[in-house]
């Protein structure tokens, strides 16, 4: 069994190596541990401090491409180095090395696909008290729309299976957090949240550049990832307040007709026509959306199994090798 510990760095050369001493370097149940390093377009010494260390690892890009971005070239780098089981964690710090073993824990039981580490919102002194309500709101908000019971949708500490991992694929440029839970719960991958804690705090965070920027972009991330994947029921939902209230207008017109005043009330009849049609059209849409999903899920399901293909070669030309060179020497 074998563990690889992705951490995306943007200009951390200041506090990656207090993280990597944190790490853990065994656990019960796993064979091997890797550590893998993504270098989102640091302009610092961050590789330079990864490969002194002796990072097992190092993937990347030229420049600055997101967190989000990040994320998924970490997955791909681990699942191509044979990884059973891939965490994630923070260049800054801020989880503890010696919770990893609770995040795989639940994985080696058969018990979950993902685990997710709940912080202790209600502890951590660095949250503002408005910083907390909205944590809490926005783990509310990820609940509804992945169908799980992840405590903590924000937090980034999370281990995943290889199987799982081969399953997401995150289209926003923001942040995997969010998104991934959604997609794993509306794909039936297994998640299952676990308490951590956290070290104090060594830098203010990056992806908070306003509280209510992240508001905004959070809400929407969740509400596209909802629509991918309950496109119709979604739609139905925003059909609902405009028929009503077409239904209504129309009802009070018919009921001055049945007066003998409609006359004077052409404007309600215009009025209610309008908004019955696009409540119509609004569900009409819907339907669409629901076929263009049933498409979607289409085209995930080859794209699973094109990259199983890819990376389990990949996997076995690797320990092939590996062998090769162990019986030569």
């Amino acid at each position: 069994m074998k563990l690889i510990i992705q951490i995306p760095c943007y200009n951390e050369e200041e506090t990656l190596k207090i993280t990597l001493n944190d790490l853990p370097r065994q656990i019960e149940g796993i064979d091997r541990i890797e550590y893998l390093i993504i270098d989102d377009g640091c302009s610092d010494k961050t590789r330079e401090v990864a490969k002194e260390w002796g990072v097992h690892h190092i993937v990347g890009f030229q420049q600055n491409r997101g967190l989000a971005k990040a994320f998924m070239a970490g997955l791909d780098g681990c699942l191509r180095n044979g990884a059973d089981i891939i965490v994630n964690t923070d260049a800054d710090n801020q989880y503890c090395g010696k919770d990893i073993e609770k995040l795989v824990k639940p994985i080696l039981a058969g018990e979950a696909d993902m685990v997710i580490g709940a912080r202790p919102i209600e502890e951590t002194e660095s949250f503002s008290w408005l910083k907390k309500k909205l944590q809490r709101l926005g783990s509310l908000a990820v609940r509804i729309a992945s169908g799980t019971d992840v405590e903590d949708a924000p937090s980034g500490f999370r281990a995943m299976t290889r199987e799982a991992a081969l399953r997401l694929n995150v289209v926003n440029d923001y942040t995997y957090t969010l998104e991934t839970i959604v997609q794993a719960g509306r794909n039936k991958i297994s998640v299952k949240s676990v308490p951590i804690q956290t070290n104090p705090e060594l830098r203010s965070s990056r992806l908070f550049k306003g509280i209510w920027s992240y508001v905004k972009k959070s809400m929407v991330i969740i509400l596209r990832a909802y629509m991918m994947y309950e496109p119709l029921k979604c739609f139905t939902y925003f059909s609902v307040l405009p028929t009503l209230l077409g239904l209504g207008i129309g009802v009070r017109f018919l009921f001055f007709i049945a007066m003998g005043q409609g006359y004077g009330h052409v404007q309600s009849l215009i009025l209610g026509c309008t908004l019955i049609i696009i409540g119509f059209l609004t569900f009409m849409i819907g339907l669409v959306s629901d076929l263009v999903a049933g498409n979607r899920k289409i085209l995930a399901d080859t794209q699973y199994h094109v990259r199983r293909m890819e990376y389990d070669h990949i996997h076995h030309s690797c320990l092939s090798g590996r062998r090769d060179s162990e019986k030569n020497h």
